[in-house]
């Protein structure tokens, strides 16, 4: 798809992705889907609404995500 989005999830990544990794990730598949590297003024703010959206989203399942070998076991009791 977007070749110059990297994967941000551990292993990958020695630790956990920081905001402007996953905002930059959220800018390249808001300007890869919609064909536009800048947004005409007209077009900003829902430009920008994707780009958070996208960012939240990447954020969530980053978080989410279960990574054999990486997540703690749950403390007994």
């Amino acid at each position: 798809m977007c070749r110059s989005i990297k994967t941000l999830r551990p292993p990958v990544i020695p630790e956990k992705a920081t905001d402007d990794e996953i905002r930059a990730a959220a800018l390249q598949y808001v300007r890869k889907v919609s064909g536009f590297r800048a947004p005409a003024a007209h077009n900003r703010e829902v430009f920008d609404r994707a780009v958070t959206a996208v960012a939240e989203a990447t954020a969530a399942l980053l978080d989410d995500l279960e990574v054999r070998g990486t997540r703690a076991a749950p403390s007994p009791g």
